[in-house]
């Protein structure tokens, strides 16, 4: 007798990790969408929040906005300035094409986006001389590709909240929000349905199951349509 079935599971064939959230020494994906963190000043701060980021002329990876997936790297910056003033921002980044730039005098390292790359990612403890550190960094070519999320560290409870307002009245917004997640503490939130974390502003793609109707999330790992099972 046969039985109908509807639904799935991912089996995963190695051991990487299952996180939405890459790890400092992931590759991250073209067209894919990251949280990522910005070192700055107060003052700066205001204005990124404001007017939105402003490329950077020059740098190791020639101009645009350097970002990195390591929150412990962005407290670094501004070089040569008071924790006092430090702020380091919570950033949604759309990388678009990326291109690795992993050695000193690598070929591409100052004409990627002329080669039609959007972001330039250094992976940590790559060796090269212009990253001491060893920490994971990258550069963006189009500031618009970036936006301010939220506030990692301040160097007090008065300047954060000031500038989670400055946030909160921003007309700046890469992605915006509908159904399907709830709201988180960070800002972002964790998708009803698959369980997994949700950038600020920004749902996962949700549809119909073609077997039994219900709404599901294309991130889910399992369906099994009720009856089936």
């Amino acid at each position: 007798m046969s039985i109908p079935y509807f639904g799935w599971e991912v089996t995963y064939d190695d051991a990487s990790p299952r996180s939405v959230e890459l790890g400092e020494s992931q590759a991250p994906t073209d067209q894919g969408v990251y949280t990522m963190y910005h070192g700055t000043n107060i003052s700066n701060a205001r204005l990124i929040i404001t007017n939105g980021f402003k490329q950077s002329p020059k740098g190791m990876l020639g101009p645009g906005v350097y970002v990195s997936r390591m929150q412990q790297k962005a407290e670094r910056y501004p070089l040569n300035s008071r924790t006092t003033e430090r702020v380091v921002l919570k950033l949604c980044a759309k990388l678009g094409r990326v291109k690795r730039i992993d050695k000193d005098n690598h070929p591409m390292q100052y004409t990627w986006n002329a080669a039609g790359y959007d972001t330039a990612w250094v992976p940590p403890k790559c060796g090269m001389q212009a990253v001491p550190s060893g920490l994971e960094e990258d550069c963006v070519f189009d500031p618009q590709r970036v936006e301010v999320i939220g506030i990692a560290l301040a160097p007090n409870t008065a300047i954060k909240t000031e500038l989670q307002q400055l946030i909160a009245n921003s007309p700046r917004r890469l992605y915006k929000g509908g159904s399907g997640a709830t709201q988180g503490s960070d800002g972002g939130g964790v998708c009803s349905l698959c369980k997994r974390k949700t950038l600020q502003g920004d749902t996962h793609t949700t549809q119909p199951c073609w077997g039994c109707g219900q709404s599901i999330c294309t991130l889910m790992t399992k369906h099994v349509c009720p009856g089936s099972a």
